[in-house]
């Protein structure tokens, strides 16, 4: 088996998991013990561990691996007893590498327990790596998850302002009516109606649409040039002195309140994925460019960069790409991932650093009367 299949799996959970990242690389009990291998699947075998293991929990993560990534071995042994008689399961004798995990996808039963997974990302197509990152970190990050025969809703009550965190996600077709009524369904309580639509929103749908581009950097092309400055690690403490005046001037009718959910907000990807925010900062400690880099596996995203208007045309926001770049690459990650209003000109700066458009999603929002 090859990076070009489906790739191979590992079931895991969100503590586990956001160990891995800090440290580099998976290791199980059953690696450390007398068995000596990490337990792996293929995906069409993964719900038989599943069911006998984690029998009605809706809390599971599936790494998908690229085994050509691995370096160790892989046997193909048997498992259990009850397994079906002659079928063989990959065991990893070695620690596995973050940097082989190529996509982090959540996992739930059915009615009759767990199946197995479809339309997985495979390790070689950015394309769905893209897609999955954002809808994949949005679920895991939630305080609640409500899932649809059309796709998830999230909710998070304790940053009810933030539309991101409080939102329907659909992924087939859906009539107008049918978005409006599964948003007021799903999202009451919250002020906004936001549903975020892997597929070109219907025409009849009377609410406002932004089109985003899905673009993506591979690690191995050739470094960004910014501004000759330092670019450092920073708390959200820090760069919430730069966020703070920018979305107020962003936001000019939001009070208080919503700006602090908004900077509040930042940090719960961090308990999940593994988050550096980044900036430049001036002679006083003030940031005034920044970026934020979430890091998960062999995939990374970039996020809310920004530079302090007093600051443009210096190149700063060139300099902060370019190290998370650096960081990323340096994490084990070869793909980076970030999405940008179609309408907008940040996407051409973008695409001048090296970042490919891979894909399109559309995000609609309404508000209550």
């Amino acid at each position: 088996m090859t990076g070009d299949g489906p790739g191979l799996l590992h079931i895991t959970t969100a503590a586990p998991w956001r160990m891995a990242l800090a440290v580099g690389s998976v290791v199980t009990p059953s690696l450390a013990g007398s068995e000596g291998f990490i337990h792996l699947s293929a995906p069409e075998q993964v719900h038989l561990p599943a069911d006998r293991l984690y029998a009605g929990r809706d809390d599971l993560l599936l790494l998908v691996i690229d085994p050509a990534r691995l370096d160790a071995q892989v046997r193909w042994e048997p498992g259990v007893p009850s397994d079906p008689d002659s079928m063989l399961f990959p065991h990893f004798y070695g620690s596995l590498p973050t940097s082989a995990v190529t996509s982090v996808v959540p996992w739930r039963p059915g009615p009759q327990g767990f199946e197995p997974p479809g339309n997985l990302p495979a390790p070689t197509d950015v394309a769905a790596r893209a897609r999955s990152f954002s809808a994949s970190l949005s679920q895991r990050r939630a305080a609640v998850v409500r899932h649809l025969d059309a796709g998830f809703a999230v909710l998070d009550p304790r940053v009810r302002h933030s539309h991101e965190h409080n939102c329907l996600w659909l992924s087939g077709a859906c009539t107008a009516p049918e978005i409006g009524e599964l948003a007021e369904a799903c999202l009451t309580g919250c002020e906004h109606r936001r549903v975020v639509l892997d597929q070109a929103p219907p025409a009849d749908l009377e609410w406002e649409v932004e089109e985003a581009r899905l673009m993506v950097r591979r690690l191995d092309a050739p470094a960004v040039r910014g501004a000759d400055v330092d670019v450092v690690p920073v708390t959200t403490e820090v760069i919430a002195r730069l966020w703070g005046p920018q979305w107020r001037a962003g936001l000019p009718d939001a009070d208080d309140e919503v700006i602090d959910q908004l900077i509040a907000r930042e940090p719960l990807a961090d308990a999940h994925v593994r988050v550096v925010d980044l900036a430049v900062l001036d002679d006083g400690g003030t940031p005034i460019s920044s970026a934020q880099l979430r890091i998960d596996g062999a995939t990374a995203a970039l996020e809310a960069v920004m530079t302090d208007p007093r600051h443009h045309g210096q190149r700063l926001a060139g300099a902060v790409v370019a190290e998370a770049i650096d960081r990323a690459r340096r994490a084990g990650c070869d793909l980076l991932v970030l999405e940008a209003s179609a309408d907008d000109w940040p996407r051409h700066w973008y695409a001048r650093l090296g970042f490919q458009d891979v894909g399109t999603r559309w995000v609609a929002t309404h508000f209550e009367a």
